[in-house]
């Protein structure tokens, strides 16, 4: 998967594992790159400039969560890409941005993807979600177990319900695994919707240019 020159930004270990898996179980198979866990989104964002102008990188990925403020994510990428050379449009679109690269100035060629879906407040549990099989018995059990946990004895951060929700529905299969791994042992399914235009964007933003 590693390509030194082609690079996907994105927040934490989690979202690293997760491209990885989908780029492993997806076929055709999804161009090389190399993905670099940013730790959070503050060093994403710190990050963005310094990646689109090293003059190393022929592609950037990026990969923010939309969080509770989808606009404001947006602009935030935008604003540093601007500070670089690079526009991104007004609003993000729903199959992901893809901004042509411009060697002559060594920019390269820039493509973001705002979990979930490019739209919707959220973060990469969001996008899981999606992933689930379709009326999954133990999800509707996952959520009730996550939820009848009273506040004072949750362990988790407000606001991070979901991800909790998610991690006890993978807990209760059978060999319990990551998000990651989950997806390698098709518990997480890649032929889902929104899955579906993610490795799309992947494709199109990693794979060789038309000409």
């Amino acid at each position: 998967m590693a390509d030194s020159e082609k690079a996907l930004l994105v927040e934490g270990v989690t979202d690293k594992h997760v491209v990885l898996n989908i780029c492993a179980e997806s076929s055709p198979q999804i161009p090389k790159f190399s993905v670099f866990d940013q730790g959070n989104i503050d060093r994403l964002l710190d990050a963005v400039y310094l990646e689109a102008t090293n003059g190393e990188r022929t592609v950037l990925g990026i990969m923010p969560d939309a969080d509770d403020h989808p606009a404001g994510r947006w602009q935030a990428v935008a604003d540093r890409l601007r500070k670089a050379g690079i526009e991104l449009p007004s609003f993000p679109q729903p199959e992901g941005v893809v901004i042509p690269g411009d060697p002559s100035k060594g920019l390269p060629r820039v493509g973001v993807w705002m979990m979930p879906d490019n739209k919707s407040s959220g973060e990469l549990e969001d996008f899981l979600k999606k992933m689930l099989p379709p009326n999954d018995p133990v999800w509707p059990l996952a959520r009730a177990y996550i939820n009848g946990i009273p506040k004072p004895h949750r362990k988790f951060q407000e606001g991070k319900t979901l991800r909790a929700q998610i991690h006890a529905w993978l807990a209760a299969g059978e060999d319990p695994r990551p998000p990651g791994q989950a997806i390698g042992a098709h518990d997480l399914a890649i032929g889902a919707p929104l899955c579906v235009r993610f490795t799309a964007w992947l494709r199109d933003l990693f794979g060789e240019p038309s000409p």
